[in-house]
């Protein structure tokens, strides 16, 4: 699993004083090489159309919305590009409404807004993938809407300190995806939340795979992964660890607990890791299940205390 490293971020830092002194044009459009001083007048020089913004390394205090498209915004050097603080539109740093995205090698911080779900990304429309990316310090890393068909791939990313459920605000949470068509999580890290659930997902398909949620640094944290309204596909490979500062430690895994829209019958958790971080020993349950869908739970290691289901 791909971690970003403080001394990558250390030199993230060190560049973007120079580059900001250089006042160089950082967003340059791989199909036409033209540069430009703001990621919004990159992404509005290619519309409607396809292109690659690649992303000079830096610190960014600002954000960008994406209008149409197919694009793809890409760090040169992935883990020296780093958005910070800046929320467009109220929503997150970036706001993307086009018919495709793709985020690589880049690093989202310090997003809050006063609705509370300030977010590194924030999807409206269409497909996104995200790749080699770390989101911390913000309300969430990445939030959609609802929109019929859309596809939503996560690789090789890490969540950090995100999730909040605090100011008599709904919460938020580290990934929290609404009523898309699907949801691939792969070899990624969720770690340290500061509320809410690491993965919340409404999606009607799910694939999350070698990925590490580790909650011994978390506060006041809820599941792990979030199935809300239930979903087919598989959970695999998976290691989960439970701290001791929970808001609700009852279940690592849930399906359909705010109502069941789709059917779980085909759902897969197998081959998956589980357990409490030293000194805690509870009655957690592995998966809740609020449905009479017969979920399939294979072979997983899982601590002694822990009941591998139940009904809700």
């Amino acid at each position: 699993m791909r971690i970003l490293s403080t001394t990558l971020l250390l030199s993230a830092a060190i560049t973007a004083t120079a580059f900001a002194q250089g006042g160089g044009a950082p967003f340059s459009v791989a199909e036409t090489g033209r540069a430009y001083g703001r990621l919004g007048d990159a992404l509005a020089s290619i519309g409607d159309g396809q292109g690659t913004v690649v992303v000079a390394p830096g610190t960014y205090r600002q954000c960008a919305v994406q209008q149409g498209g197919d694009v793809t915004i890409r760090a040169a050097t992935p883990g020296t590009v780093i958005f910070d603080g800046v929320p467009c539109e109220g929503k997150g740093a970036f706001v993307l409404r086009g018919r495709s995205s793709t985020v690589d090698g880049i690093i989202f911080q310090n997003i809050r807004v006063p609705d509370g779900n300030g977010a590194g990304i924030r999807l409206e429309s269409g497909n996104l993938t995200v790749r080699n990316s770390l989101f911390r310090n913000s309300e969430e890393g990445i939030l959609t809407g609802d929109h019929d068909g859309g596809q939503v791939v996560i690789d090789k990313s890490t969540f950090r300190k995100l999730g909040r459920c605090d100011r008599d605000l709904d919460c938020a949470h580290g990934i929290y995806i609404g009523r898309l068509a699907s949801l691939s999580v792969t070899n990624s890290r969720f770690d340290q939340g500061d509320g809410g659930h690491y993965l919340k997902t409404r999606t009607a398909r799910v694939s999350i795979s070698g990925n590490s949620f580790d909650d011994s640094g978390g506060h006041l944290t809820n599941y792990m992964i979030d199935l809300s309204n239930g979903a087919t596909g598989t959970i695999t490979g998976n290691e989960m660890v439970q701290g001791k500062d929970k808001d609700n430690w009852s279940a690592f895994i849930t399906v359909a607990p705010e109502g069941r829209e789709h059917s779980s019958a085909g759902l897969v958790i197998e081959g998956n890791k589980a357990g409490f971080v030293p000194g805690v020993d509870r009655n957690s349950t592995f998966v809740a299940n609020f449905t009479d869908d017969a979920v399939r739970i294979g072979a997983n290691e899982l601590a002694p205390s822990m009941k591998v289901e139940d009904r809700r």
